[in-house]
């Protein structure tokens, strides 16, 4: 749907909820779900932002997916099942989400962070998907979830086993560096740019003082994460470079 200037019509939590069949009835606690910070230094009249819902949905997140993986994959060994779910509640997976039920429709932004790309930045999705799960969990506890994350969460771990993204190249590369008695990889920021709303960070992973790969990111988990990449495609250890999540 277009506005006047080709400018998105903003879904209200009525039509978001209706759009992804949420049973929720507490509208007022999902309006606070997709409300940025920035939204509420420009309209007083709103209440809180979504910042304290991120850290409930955060933790919500972490049991849910836990317990979710528990009981779909039976036989997986208790470090396979750590490592499938930080994958999937990593930022760049959970802006995937966000991506997927199309939320950045109903994110209620301040004009500079909507002209800024707010409604596409991972990291901005990432955090309202949180909070959105925080309000489905206040509102309809724990069974609201699993419901909304069902599917989200079948489609992403059959895509994570087969593209191996369970494999942090960070760990990868301590493995290796301590199977060839090297101490642990020491990763080192050389810059930062950008505005604050989309700064790029540059690390540098060395080796006994000896660089062995550099990389950049929206984070700098996320430049550390493509530092170790490199590292291992300079050793031969993986054949060719994928996405790195955050």
């Amino acid at each position: 749907m277009k506005g006047d200037n080709h400018t998105p019509k903003l879904e209200s939590p009525q039509e978001l909820a209706k759009r992804l069949g949420l049973r929720i009835t507490d509208w007022l606690l999902l309006s606070r779900a997709l409300t940025h910070r920035s939204f509420l230094n420009e309209h007083p009249e709103a209440l809180e932002d979504n910042e304290r819902l991120e850290f409930l949905g955060d933790a919500v997140l972490d049991f849910v997916v836990g317990s979710w993986l528990y009981h779909h994959f039976p036989e997986m060994p208790e470090g396979d099942l750590t490592r499938m779910r930080s994958a999937l509640v990593h930022t760049e997976q959970l802006a995937v989400f966000a991506e997927q039920i199309d939320l950045g429709r109903a994110m209620r932004l301040g004009r500079g962070e909507a002209q800024a790309g707010g409604r596409t930045r991972p990291a901005l999705l990432c955090d309202t998907f949180e909070a959105l799960v925080g309000a489905l969990y206040l509102d309809g506890g724990i069974p609201a979830i699993n419901e909304f994350l069902e599917t989200l969460l079948i489609e992403a771990s059959e895509d994570i086993l087969l593209n191996n993204k369970n494999e942090d190249p960070k760990s990868l590369f301590q493995e290796w560096a301590q199977s060839q008695g090297y101490f642990a990889p020491l990763y080192v920021t050389r810059n930062s740019f950008g505005p604050d709303h989309s700064k790029v960070f540059q690390v540098e992973v060395l080796l006994n003082g000896e660089p062995f790969g550099s990389g950049e990111g929206p984070s700098k988990q996320a430049a550390a994460k493509v530092a170790a990449q490199q590292a291992l495609i300079r050793l031969g250890l993986v054949q060719k470079q994928r996405k790195i999540d955050e």
